[in-house]
């Protein structure tokens, strides 16, 4: 069920919906562009959030995901993979804990299959698995000034990547970027209001596209129906992200994702482009070599702040390194992605 509460917030800020999406408010275009250098805030109910509790809770997850559920905590977020028995990624989580309790947010198009493969696993351990997507608000913000205005709302800001600050005001976590810092605020539906009246005024209000611009800059790939069972983590860049952990032990699919990392270097990687196109390139498309044979994938895709689109496209890097590779005969320009893939390998 929706939380009508901050749709209703939203609407009146002018906010435009689309499937209970904020799409945008009002100028897509000049959001994006706002995006690229200025304060921007983002409603970020489009993402599905699930809450895993009970005295079991990190040893049920531990057995699940590619990541140390144990290093999750008030002060430390993480993404993690969840892999199939032949290690193919049937989602990416980004994990924390928030009320000590924890939780993954990810796809919400994969809310349902995913939490419902996860309680079948539960068998008889004290955990609970519950959608709290609409119980708790999320804001994302980005821009060179976030921290200062956000200082007033939290006495601590995390500034690296994944740390993360509990208070009453509700939990911020740092995210990944491509140079401007960036956020994400959890908190319940009063506090998210009191939030974005007192910030707007200093930043922009963007829809998901925006959002979705400023992930696939930072790299952070994404798992869609489409591309389920795909990609083994490591074509993701999942190991440059941190979002594997070798040391600590068994998970679904644990067996194929080490085989992968010590039988020597990843031949398939996940990279930043842009393709001049008209036309949206669509999550699970095939990229070509020059031969118009398949070497890879469009992993995800968002429109570009001026002309055609940016992607993340994973492909075979002995082409990479040979010739261009293409979406339907346009020529992908590959750009540097914020993190080294050299030294993962």
């Amino acid at each position: 069920m929706a939380n009508n509460d901050w749709q209703e917030y939203q609407f009146i800020q002018g906010a435009v919906f689309n499937n209970e999406t904020v799409t945008s408010f009002g100028n897509i275009e000049n959001e994006l562009v706002c995006t690229q250098n200025q304060n921007i805030i983002c409603d970020l109910s489009h993402l599905g959030l699930l809450e895993i509790s009970g005295d079991d809770a990190v040893t049920f997850l531990q057995g699940q995901v590619t990541n140390d559920v144990r290093l999750l905590d008030d002060t430390h977020a993480h993404y993690t993979g969840y892999c199939s028995p032949k290690g193919r990624l049937l989602a990416l989580f980004f994990a924390f804990s928030h009320n000590q309790k924890l939780h993954l947010e990810f796809n919400q198009k994969l809310l349902e299959p995913i939490a419902k493969r996860l309680k079948m696993f539960v068998m008889r351990s004290k955990v609970t698995i519950n959608d709290v997507s609409d119980a708790n608000v999320r804001i994302g913000l980005s821009g060179n000034n976030i921290p200062e205005l956000l200082a007033p709302f939290f006495v601590t800001m995390p500034k690296l990547a994944y740390e993360s600050m509990s208070t009453e005001n509700g939990t911020i976590i740092c995210l990944p970027n491509a140079g401007m810092p960036r956020y994400q605020i959890i908190c319940n539906t009063e506090q998210a209001k009191s939030l974005w009246q007192a910030l707007k005024k200093d930043c922009k209000p963007v829809g998901k596209s925006c959002w979705e611009w400023l992930e696939i800059q930072a790299g952070i790939p994404d798992v869609y129906l489409s591309t389920q069972e795909e990609f083994v983590p490591q074509m993701l860049n999942l190991d440059a992200l941190n979002a594997i952990n070798y040391k600590k032990g068994c998970y679904t699919g644990q067996e194929i994702v080490a085989r992968t990392h010590y039988l020597g270097k990843v031949k398939r990687r996940t990279q930043l482009a842009h393709i001049a196109s008209d036309v949206s390139p669509a999550v699970g498309d095939d990229v070509m070599d020059a031969n118009q044979q398949a070497i890879g994938k469009i992993v995800r895709s968002a429109q570009a702040v001026e002309t055609g689109f940016v992607v993340l496209a994973e492909c075979r890097l002995e082409n990479l390194a040979q010739s261009d590779i293409y979406w339907k005969n346009i020529a992908l320009s590959i750009k540097q992605l914020p993190y080294s893939l050299e030294t993962v390998d």
